[in-house]
């Protein structure tokens, strides 16, 4: 494994997928029943934007740092929860104001969505991610870190004793067969807790082999997201979140925030929600 998150940490990417995320816990956390988080590739659980991997690259500058500038007058009420929980962690770190200093990974905003009586596992593969991690979370004994493939985790946890679960699913897309593997794992996962939420997110790098992983799907209840932004040099400029059995007021707030997100975002920049009805078929991309 080679792919390290922290050159990434904060960027549009992470935008889409933690303003997803902190949505999911908030409505599934709503109510009076306990619930498993699993966080399946974790990485390192929070970000250094002034190190050295997050300031070579300056990805956070134009995601999370032009949210976060940007006047907050009538910010949805979803993109502010995620800010607050930004905020929040940052503070962590010295006293409020000024340029953002650390940037929260998931594992960190599953940490604080949580309440007293939920779950929380997080693996991660990666030598020196996985330590870190650990590190990141020592003591706190509401986190179980496991140093392990999160795709074989999914048989390990799943069915939860709770009957209530998030299952986060963010793999760095090393292997060229990732999709396949994916798909896989989704579909083992739901073998053994059909009801659980899936949120997985995926680079848009390949259309076609994108529009043949969401088409495989094509008869579950879904939920997909979408971010296109101006990206030179081969950077990665497009994304998705797929949530597989999303709460119903999901799309709701995403359809308030999306838009909002995607003017401050910058020029260029495009999202999109997509919602079929399951069994609908998935309209093939255009071709170039």
């Amino acid at each position: 494994m080679n792919y390290r998150h922290g050159f990434h940490a904060g960027n549009f990417a992470d935008v889409l997928k933690h303003l997803v995320l902190c949505e999911l816990l908030r409505l599934l956390t709503a109510k009076d029943k306990k619930l498993f988080v699993l966080d399946t590739h974790a990485g390192t659980g929070g970000y250094d934007l002034g190190g050295g991997m997050a300031a070579r690259t300056g990805e956070a500058e134009a995601g999370i740092g032009r949210l976060m500038a940007a006047p907050k007058a009538g910010t949805p009420g979803a993109v502010a929860r995620y800010l607050a929980a930004v905020s929040a962690y940052d503070r962590k770190f010295g006293p409020a104001g000024g340029p953002l200093r650390r940037y929260p990974g998931s594992p960190r905003l599953i940490r604080a969505g949580l309440r007293a009586v939920d779950r929380f596992v997080a693996c991660e593969l990666h030598p020196q991610d996985a330590p870190t991690l650990k590190r990141e979370f020592a003591g706190d004994r509401s986190v179980e870190i496991r140093q392990e493939d999160g795709y074989h985790a999914l048989k390990a946890a799943l069915p939860p004793p709770e009957r209530r679960a998030l299952v986060l699913i963010d793999p760095p897309f090393e292997a060229t067969d990732e999709f396949e593997r994916l798909a896989r794992a989704l579909r083992h996962g739901l073998r053994r807790f059909a009801v659980g939420c899936y949120a997985i997110w995926y680079p848009i790098k390949d259309t076609a082999a994108a529009h043949d992983f969401v088409s495989g799907l094509a008869d579950l209840k879904t939920l997909r997201l979408e971010i296109d932004v101006p990206a030179e040099g081969g950077k990665l400029s497009a994304c998705a979140m797929l949530v597989v059995n999303p709460p119903w007021k999901l799309e709701e707030a995403m359809r308030e925030s999306l838009p909002w997100i995607e003017a401050r975002l910058g020029p260029g920049v495009r999202t999109a929600i997509f919602a079929p009805p399951a069994s609908s078929p998935v309209p093939a991309p255009p071709s170039s």
